[in-house]
């Protein structure tokens, strides 16, 4: 096997959207390896100091450069109704805010350009006054209109984003009542929808209104009335950032400028922030396999265990994989102890459920796969399958490559013969997209970066427009059919606990299906310089939050 030392960069959380037109789907979504096709024209909005440049983030204090390295590519899409690339996403919480945001750790909703929570989250009609004095970064007032502008974008039928997913199910419409108040009008009570607030950044009518300016948005162009505006933006080097004098919100600007750089390999990005030269304070997406060097320099690292998962996903309309007892055997013969062990270094768990076990809506599902070859023979045997032959479809992100031999050992254990071939992940899913012919994909996934709700990362994974469901050619399916059905009744039930319970019951068969599944989750762990920093709070998904960090 080839030495790949590319990071969860390539986490497919930034790849798959709800709901999007393929065609599309690269360029907005935020995929790294589409960075080539589109990198000429991001290079117009390159302007300020390359990264590798001194911007004077080394010493601290008040008048310092913060410098962050990000383990993800800065130059997927910034649109905030279609990104879910880590680095975009990580930085548009600090360029934009929503009516709503979310604390990033809890996420529980705060107000943020709005005034306050509505009181009462189960009523259909949501009123929200606009901050006074709240500014877009280049002068202009925050209006209603902008507000209106960015929700009839992401409930169109006629557009196809990523927000959609989140919004159009349970959200009707949102109305301009005056030039500081809209309404939000709901199909049923949704009480979850207040923490998906976040994900609807308000953007300015008079600049994205324009000819070209969602493309402008797609490539980088980020204004918003958040506590720091962009100031420079390099494909592929870095982004900065400087704190916004006219910002009035709950969560001011503690570091008066910020350079975050992309460094996606491993060994450069753990370099920039070790030893006594060290250029950065602070670094996401850390090496287990570095975790004690960059304490024995005195850094702190801390992890996040949350949805960060790899999974496993099934060809269903390619023999033998249409047979359950086929996908469930495969899954019981994963010695996952092992793979926590030696691939994860202890620092992750395999999985009991679809959501991993810290989610509020966490309960173990009913068909648990625990290490069982002996069980997985017999399912084998009793499905009729012998001599099987199977080639695992990878991404080469590093940590899934390093259990990759935990399921080529498991497998081949159990008589079934096993070929690896992690690729680029744009390789991966482009042949997903093709639909070319393959057995079995292995992956890494994060819908975190979205929220905790399990009615929002259970969608994100499972309906019958979603493109996971299309790539496992399973959505005709009749068991998929009565699983979206009940899918649905669980969204919409008022009752949060029977809610709950319904989701509960649902993810038992998503377990038992095994089309799409986890096979452990893992912890995402963060860097940084205690010396310099205090207020940090590692991430159970990729990129970084410094909204309530500043400076020892």
């Amino acid at each position: 096997m080839r030495d790949v030392t590319r990071d969860a960069t390539h986490d497919v959380t930034h790849y798959v959207s709800a709901a999007p037109h393929r065609r599309s789907f690269l360029k907005y979504t935020g995929a790294l390896g589409a960075a080539a096709a589109i990198s000429s024209s991001l290079s117009a909005c390159s302007s300020g100091p390359e990264s590798t440049n001194d911007t004077g983030g080394g010493a601290g204090g008040a008048n310092s450069t913060l410098t962050a390295v990000i383990g993800y590519g800065n130059d997927g899409s910034w649109d905030p109704t279609q990104t879910a690339s880590a680095f975009s996403m990580a930085a548009n919480n600090h360029i934009y805010e929503g009516l709503l945001d979310t604390d990033p750790i809890s996420r529980e909703p705060y107000a943020a350009l709005a005034t306050a929570v509505p009181g009462d989250l189960s009523s259909t009609s949501w009123k929200f006054t606009l901050r006074a004095g709240a500014t877009f970064h280049d002068g202009k007032p925050v209006t209603a209109d902008d507000v209106v502008f960015v929700f009839d974008r992401i409930l169109d039928p006629n557009t196809q984003t990523l927000a959609k997913g989140f919004f159009a199910s349970w959200l009707k419409e949102v109305k301009k009542v005056d030039a500081q108040n809209v309404e939000l009008v709901l199909k049923f009570p949704f009480p979850e929808g207040v923490s998906r607030l976040t994900l609807a950044k308000i953007m300015p009518k008079h600049v994205f209104s324009q000819p070209g300016g969602w493309e402008d948005a797609i490539k980088g162009k980020a204004i918003g009335s958040g506590p720091y505006r962009q100031t420079a933006h390099h494909p592929k080097s870095n982004t900065t950032f400087e704190a916004f004098a006219a910002y009035n919100g709950p969560r001011k600007a503690a570091f008066k400028k910020m350079n975050w750089m992309t460094i996606v390999d491993a060994a450069p990005r753990v370099a920039k922030i070790s030893g006594s030269s060290a250029g950065a304070q602070i670094a996401d997406n850390i090496p287990y396999a570095n975790i004690q060097q960059l304490k024995s320099g005195g850094m702190d690292v801390q992890g996040g265990a949350g949805m960060n998962n790899l999974f496993l996903m099934f060809n269903t309309k390619r023999k033998p994989f249409d047979d359950v007892r086929v996908r469930q055997a495969l899954h019981y013969a994963i010695d996952t102890g092992k793979m926590v062990e030696v691939a994860l270094k202890g620092h992750g768990k395999p999985s009991s459920s679809f959501l991993n076990e810290a989610n509020p809506s966490y309960r173990a599902a009913k068909v648990v796969y625990d290490y069982d070859p002996d069980k997985a023979k017999a399912l084998l045997k009793a499905a009729g399958v012998s001599g099987l032959k199977i080639e695992i479809l990878s991404v080469n992100v590093s940590w899934i490559v390093d259990c990759l031999p935990t399921i080529k050992a498991s497998w081949d254990a159990i008589g079934v013969e096993t070929t690896l071939n992690p690729q680029e992940t744009t390789a991966v899913f482009t042949k997903m997209d093709q639909k070319q012919d393959y057995q079995v994909v292995s992956a890494a996934s994060n819908p975190n970066q979205f929220g905790l709700d399990a009615d929002l990362i259970m969608h994100y994974n499972y309906g019958p427009q979603n493109l996971w469901m299309g790539y496992a050619r399973w959505a005709d399916n009749s068991v998929a059919k009565q699983l979206f059905k009940d899918m649905d009744r669980a969204t919409q039930e008022p009752d949060p606990e029977k809610k709950k319970a319904m989701i509960q019951d649902y993810i038992d068969v998503v377990a038992e299906e095994a089309v799409l599944y986890p096979v452990v989750h893992n912890e995402l762990m963060t860097a940084w310089d205690p010396k310099k920093l205090v207020g940090i709070r590692a991430q159970p998904y990729p990129g970084i939050n410094l909204l309530q960090a500043k400076w020892v």
